[in-house]
């Protein structure tokens, strides 16, 4: 009896795997390690490696581990690049759910727990983002990210398939120093990585209509994002009556300005970011609500700022070999 996690090896699903592993919940971990990294399972966890896309080793999976629940991660990741590669997207995150979703069926695994993303929003017009805002996502992940939810309700509706989706925004943080986020889109290892090669952070426009001029975000420590899909997969468990969607925020959201000083304080590193101009279809604004995942998933901020950059720091000097 145990969980699948698939896309296991990466930034997330590691610290997934970590959560389930500190709760005594046995896992196994799939992954085709496309920006994975299989030292980021632990020697003890059953590693597959593979790809979703492979139903034959799914469904191979799903029986030899007797997996009565899956944790899904597993797909294209970036948002920018899905806009000039949608056939991969759309491959990966959409294909890939779908062979997901025939081959438990096929073995009689009827739990699952989504890896979903605020892109699902695209760029809402209210202060604070809550489950019944409208979804409107503008590039071909976020559209992906969608079609995925509405894959499992539909295969609800057909087949009682239990599931939620997990929306989530900046994800940050480390919980242990071997885990680190080697994104090369992300802001905190883009700007990390800068300030390790002596280079010079940017913000990109600062004349926006916020406190200090700057974007403001949800940022959350991936612990706490990792424990809220242990929870979730928890519910499933106990049968309790779950949403089929979660937003997992702060309710009030950080600055790029804040984000930068706390970088500043907390690394020892003395710099003054630069100064370029506004990205275009970057909103003033996006902030949710984490009200309904903390009512039912017991979801809660544990880390501060601070820790999170410091975690984050530490997880990269441990990675550079410094």
């Amino acid at each position: 009896m145990s969980w699948l996690v698939t896309g296991g090896a990466g930034y997330i699903g590691s610290h997934v795997v970590r959560a389930f592993r500190q709760a005594g919940s046995p896992v196994v971990v799939l992954d085709s390690l496309t920006s994975g990294h299989a030292d980021f399972v632990p020697a003890d966890v059953p590693f597959v490696r593979g790809s979703i896309l492979d139903g034959d080793l799914v469904r191979h999976t799903l029986v030899e581990h007797e997996v009565t629940g899956v944790v899904h991660l597993a797909g294209f990741k970036y948002a920018g690049v899905s806009v000039t590669r949608p056939l991969l997207t759309y491959q990966q995150n959409v294909t890939g759910t779908a062979t997901l979703l025939e081959q438990m069926q096929s073995a009689g695994v009827d739990q699952m727990v989504f890896s979903s993303s605020a892109a699902t929003y695209g760029t809402p017009d209210v202060d604070l983002v809550t489950e019944a805002t409208p979804t409107s996502p503008e590039s071909p992940y976020g559209q992906s990210k969608l079609i995925g939810e509405w894959l499992l309700a539909d295969q609800e509706r057909a087949a009682g398939l239990r599931h939620t989706s997990l929306r989530y925004f900046n994800v940050v943080g480390s919980a242990t120093p071997e885990l680190y986020d080697s994104s090369p889109h992300n802001l905190f290892p883009v700007v990390l990585g800068l300030l390790a090669a002596g280079g010079t952070p940017k913000i990109n426009g600062d004349d926006y209509p916020t406190p200090d001029g700057t974007c403001v975000r949800d940022y959350l420590h991936v612990a706490d994002l990792a424990d809220s899909h242990l929870a979730a997969a928890r519910a499933l468990e106990a049968g309790r009556p779950l949403e089929p969607v979660y937003n997992l925020g702060s309710g009030d959201g950080v600055s790029v300005r804040q984000i930068m000083t706390a970088i500043a304080e907390v690394t020892g590193v003395d710099f003054e970011p630069e100064v370029a101009p506004r990205r275009s279809g970057d909103p003033a604004r996006i902030v949710a609500s984490g009200e309904l995942a903390a009512r039912d998933l017991g979801w809660r901020m544990t880390h501060s700022l601070a820790d999170m950059v410091a975690s984050a720091w530490e997880a990269q000097q441990r990675h550079d070999g410094r």
